[in-house]
């Protein structure tokens, strides 16, 4: 059985960990399989998008430790890897989260862009209720992504976040009673642009998501603005609403 199974339609990638019987738990092997996969869309000029999911009934249970033998740290830093390469990635990224996101499998959630939650959706960090500290960067993604008593209530408390406590609280967009289907659906909207202005654009928002002033973030988006006037897409693109525009009169 492949434990990481990719697929590609239309502009848009679907990696689904494919584990069921071990609720689809990180092991080194998955984690490089993860890398591959993204790796593997990165150079497809066709893929826009990726939607990361799991086989039912969990997203991802976390890390399967027993996998890391003695090298512990060298070990944690493959498993890292692999929701990592979601982190870096410079594709949109959607999570389709649709049931339980564990640990390492919360880390795999939050590495992506954005999450969406199906009706059996669980965000649970866990770290501290089994014994070990919190790693992978969860601490610094989580309070990226919801308020400071909502991290300390995860992160501290130990409180498990329902699908749609998630979206109240900003770490999903939204509740979809599919949320791979509503992903690939979200995710077909940036097939519609051209793919190295998508990258382009993710990579000014990460610039800019940082503590820059408004002035600092004009510039760094106009010189990437002038670049993209200069491309054959913009040209045709702009072509074709001239001519749409003129056949309205």
């Amino acid at each position: 059985m492949t434990e990481v199974v990719l697929e590609r339609e239309d502009g848009v990638a679907v990696v689904t960990l494919n584990v069921p019987e071990r609720r689809n738990a990180l092991t080194l092997a998955i984690s490089d399989a993860l890398v591959d996969a993204v790796q593997t869309c990165e150079n497809d000029e066709s893929v826009h998008a990726i939607v990361v999911t799991g086989a039912p009934p969990a997203f991802c249970a976390g890390a399967d430790l027993s996998t890391l033998g003695d090298a512990q740290e060298e070990g944690l830093r493959r498993i890292y890897a692999g929701f990592l390469a979601f982190a870096d990635c410079s594709l949109p990224t959607i999570a389709a989260v649709n049931g339980a996101a564990v640990g390492a499998g919360l880390n795999l959630a939050l590495a992506c862009d954005m999450r969406i939650a199906g009706p059996n959706a669980r965000f649970d960090a866990r770290f501290l209720q089994i014994g070990i500290h919190p790693g992978g960067g969860m601490t610094w993604m989580l309070q990226r992504a919801v308020d400071s008593q909502t991290a300390v209530a995860m992160t501290l408390l130990g409180s498990v976040l329902d699908a749609e406590t998630a979206v109240q609280k900003g770490l999903a967009w939204r509740l979809a009673d599919d949320p791979v289907a509503a992903s690939v659906q979200l995710a077909a909207g940036a097939v519609n642009a051209p793919r190295g202005l998508v990258r382009t654009t993710k990579q000014t928002s990460r610039a800019t998501s940082g503590n820059v002033d408004h002035a600092t973030a004009v510039d760094i988006e106009i010189r990437a603005q002038v670049a993209s006037m200069t491309s054959s897409e913009f040209t045709q693109r702009l072509d074709k609403l001239r001519t749409r525009i003129t056949g309205r009169s």
